[in-house]
């Protein structure tokens, strides 16, 4: 492993004495052996090099006895690589190679051009913003890995708290969005449609009202694992009513409410993205008068970024690159919309 030391290249060997050798003579060294064809001109690489001779002997010799190896046969004229010294130039060419492209990729990584984000996505976001977040983000920063991760709420909370993941999108609100340690940002607002059974009476209405789903078997998933969906019972019991639950059946995810519609088990009140998935024995229909919505938000640890607006040198560079196209497709998502 090379370290570098203002003007020494440490070589650290494992339960081994560690060896200094100065760049100076390494550069010597390379230069040296620049010459076309095995012969090695010391004249030659001293002209060039802008040094005496002398000089140029003295610092090889000097890189020699810091190896305890002969790198020149001298008793030939010119002198020629030794076997040890060939086995070096070839080394030292890949430890060069390797520092180069340390130096780059440390550039690289500091201005978010390569590393990994662990991504956590929901189907909210799945069936909006995010094809449009993945294919600006990649064509941006096609060196970066991203990972994506589906688990509830409380996983990516831990996994957060934990710093296995880097980001993630959520609804609001929840029970961890006054965390202290936590960004919550809205992103996007996104309203409910109806999803009824494709030979239900009400598929002939283009708009349905709350109150006639007041005697329809509702499919909503449990409030434990979406409790986001406070919004939509508070708008049943706002117009004086409670809504029959399908106490029977309970889904989290939202394929799997549609199948239950498509069973004829009940009707769901579902976000408005659930359009993009045609499933066969659905339909939808928009909900009338009905102001209740509810918002997606993109969250991250705040010790790795404090506010987005205000940047500071501790702000991890990858994920400021990924919030702020984020933040690019919401805002274009919001100006299309009105």
């Amino acid at each position: 492993m090379l370290v570098c030391h203002f003007n020494y290249i440490i070589l650290v060997m494992p339960l081994r004495p560690w060896n200094q050798l100065e760049i100076r003579q390494l550069q010597y060294f390379m230069e040296l052996v620049a010459e076309v064809g095995e012969k090695k001109s010391f004249s030659k690489a001293a002209e060039r090099l802008d040094v005496e001779q002398s000089y140029l002997s003295k610092t090889i010799a000097s890189l020699e006895a810091t190896l305890s190896v002969e790198l020149f046969d001298r008793t030939r004229r010119p002198p020629v690589l030794t076997m040890a010294g060939k086995v070096f130039l070839t080394e030292l060419q890949l430890a060069t190679t390797a520092l180069e492209r340390a130096m780059k990729r440390a550039q690289e990584a500091s201005r978010g051009e390569i590393g990994k984000l662990v991504v956590v996505v929901n189907t909210a976001i799945a069936n909006s913003l995010l094809p449009d977040i993945l294919k600006t983000f990649r064509n941006r920063y096609p060196n970066v890995e991203l990972e994506l991760q589906s688990m509830t709420i409380e996983e990516m909370i831990q996994g957060l708290r934990e710093n296995s993941i880097d980001v993630g999108f959520e609804h609001l609100p929840n029970p961890y969005s006054d965390d202290s340690t936590l960004n919550f940002l809205p992103i996007v607002q996104e309203s409910f449609v109806v999803a009824l059974p494709e030979h239900h009476p009400l598929t002939a209405q283009s708009r349905i009202p709350l109150e006639a789903l007041k005697h329809e078997p509702l499919i909503l998933p449990p409030l434990d694992a979406v409790p986001s969906y406070k919004v939509v019972l508070s708008e049943f019991e706002l117009r004086g009513f409670k809504p029959t639950l399908l106490e029977t059946v309970k889904a989290t995810w939202m394929v799997i409410n549609l199948s239950l519609v498509a069973a004829g088990a009940g009707v769901s009140i579902l976000p408005d993205n659930v359009q993009t998935l045609q499933r066969q024995g659905v339909v939808y229909r928009e909900l009338e008068d009905t102001p209740f919505a509810r918002q997606i938000a993109v969250v991250w640890r705040r010790s790795d970024i404090k506010a987005l607006l205000q940047p500071a040198p501790t702000d991890s560079i990858l994920l400021r690159q990924f919030l702020t196209v984020v933040q690019e497709i919401a805002e274009r998502c919001t100006s299309t919309a009105d």
